[in-house]
């Protein structure tokens, strides 16, 4: 931040003249027959003479094709010489654009479409009017090939799950880019990322494959916990006879409220046995 500001200031200086001397000879003359004409014309003049800028302006005055003050004017108030003043008004509300989308290669040979939406506004009013012929217009140029560059070294996976890190870096390289011309880079975001619809489907094949994967191996982890638990049932069914006869009556139970009109009950050979041993 320091170096930008240092820069700025540099780049400020050098357009600024304020020695009585840079305006010369016939400048000076020029200068003091607008003055007399000023008076003569009083109060006539002070219409022509006095403008105002809005609270969101700055005004930038070019005496004779330079730069008069240190600083732009406004807001409010300020006085300009006729024939030899000209000025230039600043907005310096923060203005948003869209990136058109752009058709990009990424790093694994991927066509996408993306476009995004940036944010800025100018910090330096002399700057932006003196150091470029259209600041707007040459950020919103410097955006699109920003994008281009930056997600051109991306594979399709970053650019997918890393957008805040594109954005970040974007960002960055807009601001210092545009430093020199007075603008602040504020925000910017990626807005959609288009793929063409042959990629859609293979990825929409790819992760319908890989959920019927996981799928079956969901199922087989619960065919092999429940045969587990039906080993442990078995078990405990081995160690108590009566168990299984209740097991039996649950089973009936179970096909009685599925209102069946035939019901087939597995009936112990146990129970058999005492009437097989009388009739012996």
């Amino acid at each position: 931040m320091e170096s930008q500001d240092k820069r700025r200031n540099v780049s400020e200086q050098n357009l600024i003249d304020e020695s009585p001397s840079g305006l010369g000879c016939c400048g000076w003359i020029l200068v003091i027959l607008s003055y007399l004409m000023f008076i003569i014309t009083f109060p006539l003049s002070v219409w022509m003479c006095i403008k105002i800028v809005q609270e969101y302006e700055r005004a930038v005055i070019f005496r004779l094709g330079r730069i008069t003050s240190g600083k732009a004017k406004g807001p409010g108030i300020f006085f300009v010489l006729p024939c030899t003043d000209t000025f230039v008004k600043v907005d310096m509300r923060t203005i948003s654009f869209d990136i058109p989308p752009q058709e990009i290669l990424t790093k694994d040979s991927v066509t996408v479409c993306v476009d995004g939406v940036v944010f800025f506004r100018v910090h330096s009013a002399i700057a932006s009017v003196a150091n470029v012929t259209n600041a707007d217009q040459a950020t919103r140029l410097l955006a699109q090939t920003t994008l281009r560059n930056v997600l051109g070294t991306k594979n399709l996976s970053q650019i997918l799950s890393d957008r805040e890190e594109i954005a970040h870096n974007m960002q960055v390289t807009l601001d210092e880019a545009t430093d020199d011309w007075g603008i602040k880079v504020e925000r910017v975001e990626i807005k959609d990322v288009k793929l063409p619809l042959e990629m859609q489907r293979a990825m929409a094949a790819e992760a319908e494959a890989t959920r019927e994967a996981r799928a079956k191996v969901i199922a087989a982890e619960g065919e092999m916990n429940a045969s587990r638990a039906l080993k442990e049932a078995s078990l405990v069914i081995a160690e108590s006879p009566s168990a299984l006869q209740l097991r039996y009556l649950q089973t009936l139970t179970t096909i009685a409220s599925e209102k069946n009109s035939t019901i087939v009950f597995p009936l112990p050979i146990d129970l058999l046995q005492g009437f097989m041993s009388k009739g012996k």
